[in-house]
């Protein structure tokens, strides 16, 4: 019997995609200038029985296992290679349980993030990680990428939430991870090791995430800087004062000027940066802004406004995750075959300033056209790299520009990747920040749960 007869026969013709044309939209992720193969097969199982079936055909004829969910990732980690199987999580989109009064829901992989989020705030209840592409990302994707977003500055990211999880491992076994209870310290956390873990130990089929109360009230401001460089000093100083807004996300003006073409919002396109800060703090949260304005201040703003009500802090917030769209528009504009490199490096709050006027020399000094949109207030930026596709001088100076921010960041004490994961785009990178020893116990755990290296191969750690 053939995998392809194996498959059908364990999931049902139905669930089983062979057709070229439709392998062709299941080859890559939103990531961009990384390579992506063409797959043998796509499956699209209902329950973890038919993602262990499935695993468990292809690991007897040694095809590489790739898992897929929204495909909204930006390093390349669910990119296809050629001849694998694409395992797509997008069927498995139940709520499986939701407790209220323990503060948990039980998910499969394939629900949005969006969809979670507003089926516990029927209960008063929040989830809080929320990436950009929360309305379309799925939580199965987020673990996997141990993904951000803008609440991360107070809430943490999603690590911080899961509390179990059912993995499919390479052999097929099924395996279980964590607890249900507020506290669990048994035996290994093996639950944070398949977080992040991109798909390359494990297939995710049920998570156990941890909820919290509803957030209080919520009032938001904007903050204009004449430089990148004092927005990110008055960072340092908001966080200096004590205060810990819930969220923090700094704009600059290739950003402003890109939201304002994709979708006019008013939005002051002169200003050097622009800070959003939010507080949640509910009856305090008017003299928590207060405060915040004042580091603003004294940081150098040009001008801090309040937003007057909650529809105006919502319009706020959709221009902060129009950044990216807004961006591919741009790089459009400018070339026939514009594109992204998009990085994703982490520093210490305090090297922030540091950290964006590298990148504005970086980009001046190969004129290459960079702009800068990320998390000010954990030290999480996205410099968003434009290129023309079509010429390969240009897509080489890009990459020079990638490696320098790069290079500077982890100088800077920071990281590789703050939430977008490691996948393609970062391999080499992940190496130089772990050092020898490091990759070895990466290695060594790979071995260990993957010793054919199926999973996701090429992934993460360069084979």
């Amino acid at each position: 019997m053939t995998l392809l007869d194996e498959l059908r026969d364990a999931l049902g013709p139905d669930r089983v995609i062979t057709d070229p044309d439709l392998l062709t939209s299941y080859r890559r992720d939103e990531a961009d200038l990384v390579e992506a193969g063409v797959p043998l097969a796509v499956v699209r199982p209902r329950d973890t029985a038919q993602v262990a079936a499935a695993v468990t055909a292809a690991a007897r004829r040694g095809v590489p296992v790739v898992v897929q969910g929204a495909r909204t990732g930006l390093a390349g980690g669910a990119n296809a290679v050629d001849g694998c199987l694409v395992v797509s999580m997008l069927g498995m989109d139940r709520i499986l349980h939701l407790d209220p009064a323990n503060r948990i829901a039980v998910v499969q992989p394939g629900v949005v993030n969006a969809a979670l989020a507003r089926a516990v705030a029927a209960e008063g209840l929040r989830y809080p990680p929320d990436p950009g592409s929360w309305e379309s990302s799925t939580i199965g994707g987020n673990v996997a990428t141990n993904a951000g977003g803008m609440c991360c500055v107070k809430y943490g990211v999603t690590t911080e939430y899961v509390l179990g999880l059912e993995v499919v491992l390479a052999d097929g076994r099924i395996l279980r991870t964590g607890r249900r209870t507020p506290k669990g310290v048994a035996g290994y956390d093996l639950t944070r090791l398949f977080v992040g873990s991109e798909g390359t130990l494990g297939i995710i089929t049920e998570i156990t995430v941890a909820l919290r109360p509803a957030a209080e009230e919520s009032l938001t401001l904007v903050a204009v800087f004449p430089t990148t460089a004092a927005a990110g000093d008055a960072v340092n100083r908001i966080f200096s004062a004590g205060l810990s807004p819930s969220l923090l996300e700094l704009l600059d003006r290739v950003h402003l000027e890109a939201i304002e073409a994709y979708r006019p919002m008013g939005l002051d396109t002169k200003a050097a940066a622009l800070l959003l800060a939010s507080a949640d703090t509910g009856s305090r949260a008017a003299a928590d802004l207060e405060r915040i304005a004042e580091a603003a201040h004294a940081a150098g703003a040009i001008e801090v406004w309040q937003a007057t009500d909650a529809e105006e802090a919502a319009q706020l917030l959709l221009a902060r995750r129009l950044a990216h769209p807004a961006m591919e528009r741009l790089a459009l504009s400018l070339y026939e075959h514009g594109g992204l490199i998009i990085d994703d490096v982490a520093v210490p709050r305090t090297r922030l300033a540091e950290l964006l006027d590298d990148v504005a020399e970086i980009s001046a000094r190969h004129g290459v056209p960079v702009g800068v949109v990320g998390h000010a207030g954990d030290g999480n930026m996205h410099p968003n790299i434009v290129v023309d596709r079509a010429d390969p001088a240009s897509v080489a100076a890009g990459r020079r520009v990638f490696d320098e921010i790069m290079e500077r960041g982890l100088a800077l004490g920071g990281t590789c990747t703050g939430e977008h994961g490691v996948g393609l785009l970062k391999r080499d990178w992940l190496a130089t920040e772990l050092g020898e020893v490091g990759v070895d116990v990466h290695r060594a755990i790979k071995a260990a749960l993957d010793p054919t290296n199926l999973l996701n191969p090429g992934k993460v750690l360069a084979s």
